[in-house]
């Protein structure tokens, strides 16, 4: 099914185990949640790691929000989940005291205020076309070539800093990439695999996704950069999620 298809670009790599100190503990629980309450930011947007709880008023579900209540239980507090509807706008409040931890991909542009973990899963970014094309992924940056994307995610910065001729043509939203795409015929709609598997519903038979990708979205928990530089809180989260890989729980957590 398309949905085992979506689960199936989520990759996991295995790290070690280790266990943390009281005192590492006590010191990450003061960086991370000194009120006693985990501000979880959650990416609404990604309908892979959260898939459910976006109707108002509900709490969002997934491997996302599951992440967030795990690390919660670990440091002892408890979680609130904060829900943006981009991750751009995840990374925009980093320094607003609006989250303490960020389930968001990792990226050079936004590590400048945030550290992130090692990613938990990794997305494949990859490019729809019409049905009719014989485009593969080299063939996508060429001179006169238009891009539909949306703007602010992981795999637009990418796109940005790598594409050598093709010229990128942003939408605000998921769906709007894909209306852009679509009427303006332009050449290809970049995004992430499940998202255009579900995509390729909307009109059968019409496009397709091109072989393989160009970039792997490394979805990880970030904490906001201390001034101080203390990185108590980011040892934590990084030991986290090597445990949760290595323990199988990540899995678990998308096999659900």
């Amino acid at each position: 099914s398309s949905h085992q298809e979506a689960q199936r670009g989520c990759l996991n790599t295995v790290g070690p185990q280790g266990t943390m100190l009281p005192a590492a503990l006590e010191a990450a629980r003061a960086q991370l949640a000194p009120s006693g309450v985990l501000r979880a930011a959650i990416n609404m947007s990604n309908i892979l790691l959260v898939t459910g709880g976006r109707e108002a008023g509900a709490e969002p579900q997934g491997v996302a929000p599951s992440m967030a209540a795990e690390i919660a239980a670990r440091l002892g507090v408890r979680p609130k989940l904060v829900p943006f509807a981009h991750p751009n706008l995840i990374c925009d409040a980093a320094n607003q005291d609006a989250w303490d931890i960020g389930l968001v991909g990792a990226d050079p542009a936004r590590a400048q205020h945030i550290d992130f973990t090692p990613a938990y899963c990794e997305i494949q970014a990859t490019y729809m076309v019409q049905a009719s094309s014989s485009a593969t992924l080299a063939d996508i940056d060429r001179p006169g070539a238009r891009i539909a994307v949306k703007g602010g995610g992981a795999y637009d910065l990418w796109l940005t800093r790598h594409l050598r001729h093709a010229e990128l043509v942003r939408a605000e939203t998921l769906d709007a990439s894909y209306e852009v795409f679509t009427s303006q015929q332009l050449d290809a709609l970049a995004g992430l695999r499940p998202k255009l598997l579900s995509d390729l519903e909307k009109a059968p038979g019409q496009y397709k996704i091109v072989d393989g990708h160009f970039m792997a979205v490394q979805q990880a928990v970030g904490s906001v950069k201390q001034r101080d530089g203390g990185a108590a809180g980011h040892d934590f989260l990084r030991q986290f999620i090597e445990e949760a890989k290595a323990s199988g729980f990540v899995q678990e957590l998308i096999d659900r």
